[in-house]
This record gives C-alpha cells, sequence and structure tokens, in this order.
C-alpha cells in the first residue's frame, strides 16, 4: 500500500506568502527580517490550527537562508534550506513542552544554546504548548530568554496565553494568531481539491469551512475524512450526511413556513428532523442561527458578512427582504430565548413545539396589531 500523507502535512505552507489568513503576522516578520530587527524572543498564541508552528519553522529557515529572494523568502536551494527541507538541520530545535516540561528538560537545553553554531547565522529554539511548562521550569529558562547569545533565537508557541508567567510574556515579542475565515479556507480547500483531483461542490467546501470553526488543520482532517468516506465526489448531501449536520435548506422551509402560518407543516417537518437523531437543541442552534444570518442580508451592504456562497446569499437575501426587519427580530427573539432556556424544560420536545406554535403566529399577531 502507497503511504498516505495527510493533507495538512503534505500542504504545509513553506513560505510566508503561502500562509493562510495571518498576513498580518507575516508581513511584520518579513519587515522585521528586512530590516534586521529581529528580536531576541517571540511567543506565537492563538487556537489550534492556524499556523503558530508552521509560522516558527518559516522564520526559522528564513533567518538562516543565505540567499533570500527579493520577497524577504528563503530561496530552499542553499545549505542551510536544504539541510531544513532534509530534516537534518542542526541549528533548529524543536521542543514540545507538553511532554519535556520538566526543569531538568530546560536545563539540558539552556547548556545547548551557549554552544555556538557550526553553520549558519542562528540557533533557533522553538518551543511548542509552553504554557505546558512547570514553574520551575519556566523560572530555570528566564535568564537565558532575557539575555541569550547573540546567535540564538526563541520561538514559544502556545493556545493558552493567559497561562504563561508575566516574567515570560515581558521577554516576548507576543503575536495573536487569528482563527482562519471561512472564505481563506474555502480558498485553500479548492486548490488542495484541484490538487489532488478531487470532484467537489462550492457548498461542500463551505459546510467543511464552516465545520472546522477557524482551524485551518482541523478543515483538512475533515476534507481527509471526507474524500474517503465520498471516494474523492464531494457532494453537499453526502457531506451533510457524514458530519451529522442539518441542512439549511430546513430552515429556509421552517420560515416559508412560519410566515404563511402553516403550523402542521411545520411540525411535520419538525418530526422528521427527529427521525433524523438531531435533537432539539441542535435544531434551537440552527434555527437560531439561520435567523441571525437573515437579519445580516436584511441590508446588501451586510450581506457579505455572511459565510457563504454567493447563491445562499442570495437565497437569504430574498427570504430576508420577504421577511422585513420588525419580523425578523420578533423571530428570533423567541428562537433566541428558547434555546437558552430549553436545558431546563423538562418535556423537551413539547417545549420545541410550542414554539413552533409561537412562531407560526407571529405574522398573524403582528398584522392584527397593526390593524387595530
Amino acid at each position: 500500500m502507497e503511504n498516505f500523507i495527510v493533507s495538512a502535512r503534505k500542504y504545509r505552507p513553506t513560505t510566508f506568502e503561502s500562509v493562510v489568513g495571518q498576513s498580518h503576522i507575516t508581513t511584520t516578520l518579513k519587515n522585521a527580517i528586512r530590516s534586521g530587527k529581529l528580536a531576541q524572543a517571540f511567543l506565537f498564541c492563538g487556537p489550534r490550527g492556524v499556523g503558530k508552528t508552521t509560522c516558527a519553522r518559516i522564520l526559522a529557515k528564513t533567518i538562516n537562508c543565505t540567499n533570500l529572494t527579493p520577497d524577504t523568502e528563503a530561496c530552499n536551494e542553499c545549505e542551510s534550506c536544504k539541510s531544513f527541507i532534509d530534516g537534518a538541520s542542526m541549528n533548529i530545535f524543536e521542543l514540545d513542552a507538553a511532554s519535556n516540561n520538566s526543569v531538568d528538560d530546560i536545563r539540558e537545553l539552556v547548556k545547548q544554546v551557549y554552544i555556538p553554531p557550526q553553520t549558519g547565522r542562528f540557533k533557533v529554539y522553538i518551543i511548542d504548548e509552553v504554557h505546558m511548562l512547570s514553574p520551575a521550569a519556566f523560572n530555570a529558562f528566564l535568564k537565558t530568554l532575557e539575555e541569550p547569545p547573540a546567535y540564538a533565537k526563541f520561538i514559544l508557541a502556545t493556545t493558552e496565553k493567559h497561562k504563561i508567567i508575566p516574567t515570560i510574556l515581558s521577554r516576548c515579542q507576543i503575536f495573536d494568531f487569528k482563527r482562519i475565515g471561512v472564505e481563506d479556507i474555502v480558498k485553500h480547500l479548492e486548490y488542495v481539491a484541484k490538487s489532488e483531483g478531487v470532484s467537489y461542490e462550492p457548498e461542500a467546501i463551505h459546510v467543511i469551512a464552516r465545520k472546522a470553526e477557524g482551524g485551518l488543520r482541523d478543515a483538512l482532517s475533515i476534507f481527509d475524512q471526507m474524500v474517503s468516506f465520498t471516494q474523492g465526489n464531494l457532494t453537499h448531501k453526502a457531506i451533510l450526511e457524514n458530519l451529522n449536520m442539518l441542512d439549511s435548506d430546513y430552515y429556509f422551509r421552517f420560515v416559508d413556513f412560519f410566515r404563511a402560518g402553516n403550523l402542521s407543516q411545520t411540525l411535520l417537518m419538525y418530526q422528521e428532523i427527529i427521525d433524523k437523531g438531531f435533537d432539539g437543541q441542535h435544531f434551537l442552534t440552527g434555527l437560531s442561527e439561520h435567523l441571525r444570518s437573515l437579519l445580516v442580508c436584511i441590508d446588501p451592504a451586510t450581506l457579505k458578512l455572511l459565510d457563504a456562497t454567493e447563491a445562499t446569499r442570495q437565497r437569504f437575501g430574498q427570504q430576508a427582504q420577504s421577511c422585513g426587519l420588525p419580523l425578523i427580530m420578533r423571530y428570533l427573539e423567541l428562537a433566541s430565548d428558547a434555546e437558552y432556556r430549553y436545558r431546563d424544560a423538562n418535556n423537551k420536545r413539547l417545549f420545541v413545539e410550542v414554539l413552533l406554535m409561537k412562531l407560526s403566529m407571529v405574522l398573524s399577531a403582528m398584522q392584527q396589531q397593526a390593524a387595530g
């Protein structure tokens, strides 16, 4: 069997330019390299799977490159770059603090720091999950972090900045990585799909991107799973089934039934959702999100805030215009309140059905009030 490389590794960025969704970080780092004003220690913090370790490796490779490109990228051809690519660089060290968090581990690292590099300009130490270091290990690291040799650079990475002691924070340049936007994830997934010869529907890629909640690594892991499940044909229907997500079409139909006052069809469709294995909390969360999207789409100027395909945006826009702002606001008030109180309901099914009855009566009540 041919060795399979997961997409998150196979398509891991190797240049600042190819890093997805973190241009505010990569631009600053490139400027620092170009001007020769590199800090002695960096702290990369942010959610999982957004590029912290990737950027640390790119930075380590780039500052040791002997033939930088005009755009301040590593050449990938010099001896230093080649040794890094082959995993044989003697100047770049990675430490996983989750499993090497004792004071002895840090003391061993500190001893290495004071040995000058045999080749290259800098020795770079990448410490991942640095918040896992013990208090004694942090303290053993302080002096070296504050006054390292000129050739030593430290890049610390963490998902939990609040767990790092202030004396460490004050010695680092702090870079906050943000969650990656849905559109950026979609573009990258489409690139990967085309590179791998995977056929896909745009709506299917959007579902995967939203499910990842801002983490590119999570998105690529889901993508690999879905490619296996669909045998390389990513359809919207198949993705929803495998990820156990409720088709947004249901919510469009619910809102249409609410406006028509069609209580019987509303209750029948809720039964259909229950039969598919979804619980009331899942339904209410999705309904609130749908109504929030309608609220965003009521004004064409804010339509771009919606993370969806162009066809879906237009559908939201049309339904929002047909409902109007007062009706959407009333729907959203009732749905949000129900979502909050759902967990305390004894008869949860009845609780949701009463909500559906209320929503189906909203428009007629507003019309009667206006007429009176």
